[in-house]
This record gives C-alpha cells, structure tokens and sequence, in this order.
C-alpha cells in the first residue's frame, strides 16, 4: 500500500466511525518535515461527550491500544490511540469539537491554560488544539481555521510561559541547589528550557503542537552545552540558564 493510498484507507474508515465529523492528519507529516519512519497522526473531531465511543475504533481491528475518552488526562488532549496499521505506527487523537470551539475563542481573547499531559516536560497550553487546526492538514469534513497569531494570545502566552519558566528555576535555586540536588536542578533546567520556548514562539506567533523540534524552533539548543559543561555549582548552572532563557524571551518579545 503506498502512502497515498494508506493516508486515504486510515481516512476513510475513521470518517465512517458513528459520531466522528472530520479527519485530519497532524504531526509532522501535515508540516512536511517528516523523516522515512515517522508515524501517522490522525485526529477524529466529534461534537459532544457520548457522541463518539473507542469502542467502534476497536472494532475496526486494527493492532495497538485504545484508550477511553479522557484516558490520557481528560483535558484538551483527551484520549487516543496508538495503533498498528498496514505495518505503519499511527496514532488516533480524539477532538471534542465543542472542546475545541471553545479554546479557539479563549485564544482570540488571550485567554491561556496550561494542562499536564504525558510525555511532556512543560506540559502542554490548552491552545495547543487551536494550533492544530492552523497547521494540520483536514482529510475529511470541514473544520474551523483559525485566522493570522491572535495579537492577544502573543501578549499573554509568553507571559504565562515566562512564569513558569522562571518558577521552576528559582525554586531549584532555593530548594534544590542547596542540597546538593543535581538530578533535580537539570530536571528544573528543562521544564524552564521547554518553557521558555514556548514563550518565544508565542511572542513570535509560531503555532506549537509538540514539545519535538522545541528547543531547536526557539534557537535555544544552547541549553544543551549548558548542561554538558556544567560544573559541581548548581547555583551557577541556574543563573546562567536563567540568563540565556531570559534574555531568549526579551528578544523574542521585541521582535
């Protein structure tokens, strides 16, 4: 099956799945930066809770695991699939659009929240839904796009993002660094690091999905030499990512 065919195979059973409105394909794929074995990513809008149940995904009978809606946290990111399909990883999310419609307003008035999410070291904004529907690709049914960065969302996202950015650093600083506790201060380093990319690209008004390509996106692998040479002063390796991190952000901001 070529890719052609396999993106309209997935496509069309998952449109036909009772209460799914539309289809999209995200990740990296959608964005054309894909490498030979990256995954698939599919998302399944529906309207409403009760409306669309995994069940009907199971019965499809394609390999992998099928969560419950709300079984990856119950926020915006709700719940999914990771499946086996044709011998190609693809992964299902599940979209509420009313969830969805919501957020897209919130946006437009730069309202922000944050939500925790696996596999995510800085957690996730709940704008990242509005983000997909900018970049992804609508395989079938229609959905709503947003317009140009919303001018509210560049000003208080970076501001939310800084906060915890800058948190997490001062907290380590006084807690963590004192005893000793390396593990802990590089753990600190990265969600601040995560963090503050997402405030450049916010300021920016880049559109973010994913925490892949982050650091790299908001020019920030600097962090990386950070660590690597890194010295036995904890407080040391936090004021100078404090600084890195911080003067990354006002330079965005002032772009």
């Amino acid at each position: 099956m070529t890719d052609d065919v396999f993106l309209d195979h997935v496509a069309e059973r998952l449109a036909g799945l009772p209460g799914v409105r539309a289809v999209a394909l995200g990740g990296s794929r959608a964005q054309g930066t894909q490498r030979p074995h990256s995954d698939w990513d599919f998302a399944v809008y529906y309207r409403g809770r009760g409306t669309f149940e995994p069940g009907d995904l199971r019965g499809v009978g394609w390999e992998g695991e099928v969560s419950e809606i709300g079984g990856w946290g119950g926020g915006v990111f709700n719940g999914g699939a990771w499946l086996t399909v044709d011998g190609r990883r693809a992964d299902v999310h599940y979209r509420d659009l009313d969830v969805v419609e919501r957020e897209l307003a919130e946006a437009e008035r730069g309202r922000v929240h944050w939500e925790p999410l696996m596999f995510h070291l800085a957690g996730i904004p709940t704008y990242l839904v509005v983000a997909e529907l900018a970049v992804n690709q609508v395989l079938r049914g229609t959905l709503p796009r947003p317009g140009r960065y919303p001018d509210a969302l560049r000003e208080a996202a970076p501001e939310m993002w800084w906060g915890r950015a800058s948190g997490a650093l001062h907290y380590a600083k006084a807690n963590n660094a004192p005893r000793g506790g390396r593990t802990e201060v590089y753990g600190a380093v990265s969600v601040a690091a995560m963090s503050a990319a997402h405030a450049v690209l916010a300021a920016r008004g880049e559109w973010v999905t994913n925490e892949k390509r982050l650091l790299e996106r908001a020019g920030l692998l600097g962090v990386h030499s950070l660590l690597a040479g890194a010295s036995g002063d904890l407080a040391d390796v936090l004021d100078r990512t404090q600084v890195l991190l911080e003067n990354a952000v006002d330079s965005a901001r002032g772009a």
